[in-house]
């Protein structure tokens, strides 16, 4: 085989690749990807943004010439590489194929100088070709554990602009639908609050809780509907100020005890609290965004 360019190493998302080792890794955890993978995968991070066509593929895999079948050994590798990245050749992120003419690496790639740790942040992504790289949400917005709990776009399956955006509304639908019914019932909602310790102070809590929320929703609904700029970002940062007033909604179940049983509350209950996490995964799938591009990386 020819010499691969040289000796480098190639930071990208949350992956890292060394052509002097052979070795590439994602958050320093080893990633299995074979040699003859790992070459064309380095030609490409040599080059990102540019076409590698089939011809300059099999060149470098099988210089003598002696491969007949080369279109499946093409495709092979290019597989092997995608596999390992948790790629697709549909919605690619990272290896992008034109067709009757090559592949190119889309995402941003950076060289890391030698001695620069090789350690990338715990949770980067790539932005991907066409967006503005400079809306980033910084990382103080999230303490350090939310870190690491946290999704990241990159982690979540690619799905339709249009499915994410009406998963996305409909969640925010469900709330405006809880606020308007708890405050259509108050004088029901008073009386079960009578076995609480200080029954008015929920009362209060929850009315104004429920008419500031009205009017976040509306404003979430109109900035997603009509694709406002920024959206994705603006409700990033949002997110951490609704999270514990999402939680705290999510006892809403137990406000209809006078029609249903305990343990139908309690299921109910159970599932919106996920219900702020799933609004966050869908934003960052794509629901507020017409063209489904990452317009941030989350840190």
């Amino acid at each position: 085989m020819t010499a691969l360019p040289p000796a480098r190493r190639y930071r990208f998302g949350v992956f890292e690749a060394d052509a002097s080792t052979g070795e590439l890794r994602r958050q320093g955890v080893r990633v299995k990807l074979n040699a003859q993978p790992f070459q064309v995968l380095c030609l490409l991070l040599e080059r990102p943004g540019d076409l590698l066509t089939r011809d300059e593929i099999c060149k470098l895999l099988w210089p003598d010439g002696t491969f007949v079948d080369y279109e499946h050994g093409v495709n092979s590798a290019v597989n092997r590489i995608r596999e390992a990245l948790g790629d697709t050749a549909g919605s690619p992120r990272f290896v992008e194929t034109l067709a009757r003419r090559g592949y190119r690496f889309v995402a941003p790639v950076e060289r890391i100088a030698p001695g620069e740790t090789s350690s990338p942040p715990e949770s980067s992504n790539p932005t991907e070709p066409g967006q503005p790289q400079s809306a980033v949400v910084p990382a103080a917005a999230l303490p350090a554990r939310r870190r690491r709990i946290l999704a990241t776009a990159q982690e979540l399956p690619r799905i339709s602009h249009s499915v994410a955006q009406t998963l996305f509304v409909l969640l925010q639908l469900m709330y405006v639908g809880f606020y308007v019914g708890a405050l259509a019932n108050l004088p029901e909602i008073q009386d079960l609050f009578t076995a609480l310790p200080k029954p008015i102070l929920a009362l209060t809590v929850l009315i104004v809780t429920a008419g500031i929320l009205i009017a976040v929703r509306a404003f979430v609904l109109a900035a997603v509907l009509f694709h406002a700029p920024g959206v994705r970002e603006k409700f990033l940062r949002l997110w951490l100020v609704l999270l514990p007033l999402d939680e705290l909604w999510a006892l809403s179940p137990f406000l209809l005890l006078h029609h249903i049983d305990f343990g139908v509350a309690l299921s109910c209950t159970a599932l919106l609290a996920w219900s702020p996490f799933a609004q966050r995964s869908l934003m960052l799938m794509g629901a507020g965004s017409a063209d489904r591009k990452i317009s941030a990386t989350i840190r």
